[in-house]
């Protein structure tokens, strides 16, 4: 039985905000966790072997995601079906098409442009995931999920732009230990990569709420 059909002492308003919002926290934690460890194996020196292991765990990373979206609007199901496989297979496809689209044409124009076409994989996929997951209500809403697709392809612009164009990094002073001396080093990717959580979050929460009050 789908989560936000579940009786409770709560009301059905404040219950829906709860889960909605638990549900963006997962989501957007392992979007986060994916994309971050995907972009930091691809960025630099890329190899077959870590663009395999790069597509692999960024694959698992949208399976997983799409799991808990499946779980929130209706039922939890195989992970390993075939609609969830799609539309893992689709959210994947998007982020590869982002980062070369990026690379292909390089500088400031690259970003926009692979900015742009990952918020139009993205409504497709966040639209996929609505019309195969949710139950009646959910399908039939006309909700169309632009905003969330923007907002999470900004988030992930903000993280290419602090890969290529920003060189700071941040350091501790030394801080004495029993037995070491240790510094904290944070550079600018470290940053965009929770710049990119926050923006996930967002757009997941905003798509949720809008979905479980239907």
């Amino acid at each position: 039985m789908s989560v936000i059909r579940q009786p409770g002492v709560l009301g059905q308003t404040t219950r829906q905000r709860v889960v909605g919002l638990t549900a963006a926290l997962s989501a957007a934690a392992l979007e986060t966790l994916a994309v971050a460890l995907w972009f930091g194996l691809v960025i630099g020196s890329r190899t077959p072997s870590t663009a395999l292991a790069g597509l692999g765990i960024l694959f698992c990373g949208a399976l997983l995601r799409a799991g808990v979206f499946g779980a929130t609007v209706d039922e939890l199901g195989d992970l390993l079906e075939p609609r969830r496989l799609g539309a893992a297979t689709i959210l994947t496809g998007g982020w590869v098409v982002w980062l070369l689209l990026a690379e292909q044409i390089g500088g400031g124009a690259g970003v926009a442009l692979a900015t742009l076409a990952l918020a139009l994989v993205l409504t497709a996929q966040f639209d996929f995931e609505r019309r195969v997951f949710g139950h009646h209500s959910i399908r039939d809403t006309s909700f169309v999920p632009v905003v969330p697709a923007v907002l999470l392809a900004i988030g992930a612009s903000t993280l290419l732009a602090s890969a290529w164009f920003i060189d700071v990094t941040l350091t501790s002073p030394p801080i004495a230990l029993e037995v070491t001396t240790v510094v904290i080093r944070i550079e600018a990717v470290q940053l965009g990569g929770v710049v990119f959580g926050l923006f996930a979050f967002i757009a997941h929460q905003h798509r949720f709420q809008r979905l479980l009050a239907n």
